[in-house]
C-alpha cells in the first residue's frame, strides 16, 4: 500500500513543514506538492512533485526555471496530473514570470551595458522564441519605455530599423537600446546580430539618435555588441 501524505511525521508534511518553519526550508518537490494538492491512489502529491523535476533537461537538478516551458500536454502526460492540475502549474509559472518584471523601470537609468542587461535578464534568459525589445531613453539616459519589437523563432528573430526609429521619432527620444535573447542559451552575437546593430546605428545617426547599444541575452550570460564593434564604428564605451 502506497504511503500517504497523511502517513508521513506531522513536521515533514509539506503544508505543516510551511507552516512551522516557513516557506524557506521546503525542497522544491515540497512546494510543487503543495501547488498539486493531492495524489493519487498509488502516488502521493510528493511523488508526482518529483516525476515533475523528472522532465528538467538540465544538469542543473535545482534550476525550476524549465518549468515555464513545459506545455499543458506535456504535464498530463504524468499519470495523475491532470488538466486542472496542469492548469494550476502553467498559471504559477506565469504569475513567477510576471513578478520579474520591473514595475518601475521609468525611474531607473542606465550608465552602462550590465544596468540594461541585470534589468531585462529575468524577463529574457528563459525564452524559448527570440524576443526583441527597444529600450527608449531621455537626454539623462533614464528610461521611458520599453518596447517589443519583433519574436521570432527558436533561432532568430528580425528586426526592422525602420520600426525602431520610426517608433524613437514618435516617442521624441535621444536614446535608444536594443536587447534581444538567444534560446540557445549562448550570448555570442552573430553576424547577422552584429551587421544589423552598425546599420541601425549608422541610420539612426543621420537621424539625431544615438544607439547606445544592443544586448545580447544568453542562459547566464549577455554581450553588449556595440563593446564589440567600438573600433569598428569609432565609437567609445
Amino acid at each position: 500500500m502506497a504511503l500517504k501524505i497523511k502517513d508521513l511525521p506531522f513536521a515533514e508534511r509539506p503544508y505543516e513543514k510551511l507552516e512551522l518553519y516557513g516557506e524557506k526550508h521546503l525542497s522544491n518537490a515540497e512546494l510543487l506538492a503543495i501547488i498539486i494538492k493531492t495524489g493519487t491512489k498509488s502516488e502521493t502529491s510528493l511523488e508526482l512533485a518529483q516525476k515533475i523535476l523528472k522532465l528538467n533537461q538540465n544538469t542543473k537538478e535545482d534550476e525550476l526555471n524549465f518549468l515555464s516551458n513545459i506545455s499543458l500536454e506535456e504535464f498530463m502526460q504524468i499519470k495523475g496530473i491532470g488538466k486542472v492540475k496542469a492548469i494550476q502549474l502553467k498559471a504559477v509559472c506565469e504569475l513567477s514570470k510576471r513578478m520579474n518584471k520591473p514595475t518601475n523601470y521609468k525611474k531607473i537609468q542606465i550608465k552602462r551595458p550590465d544596468d540594461i542587461a541585470k534589468l531585462m535578464f529575468p524577463e529574457l534568459k528563459n525564452e524559448t522564441k527570440e524576443i526583441v525589445k527597444l529600450v527608449m531613453l531621455d537626454s539623462k539616459n533614464m528610461i521611458t519605455k520599453i518596447l517589443d519589437i519583433a519574436v521570432g523563432g527558436n533561432n532568430f528573430a528580425n528586426f526592422s530599423i525602420t520600426e525602431i526609429l520610426g517608433e524613437t521619432l514618435k516617442a521624441k527620444v535621444p536614446k535608444i537600446i536594443v536587447i534581444h535573447n538567444h534560446p540557445s542559451g549562448s550570448s555570442e552575437p552573430s553576424k547577422k546580430d552584429i551587421d544589423a546593430t552598425i546599420n541601425l546605428y549608422t541610420v539612426a545617426k543621420t537621424m539625431g539618435i544615438e544607439l547606445l547599444d544592443h544586448i545580447v541575452i544568453g542562459n547566464m550570460e549577455y554581450t553588449s555588441i556595440m563593446s564589440k564593434i567600438a573600433n569598428e564604428i569609432n565609437k567609445d564605451i
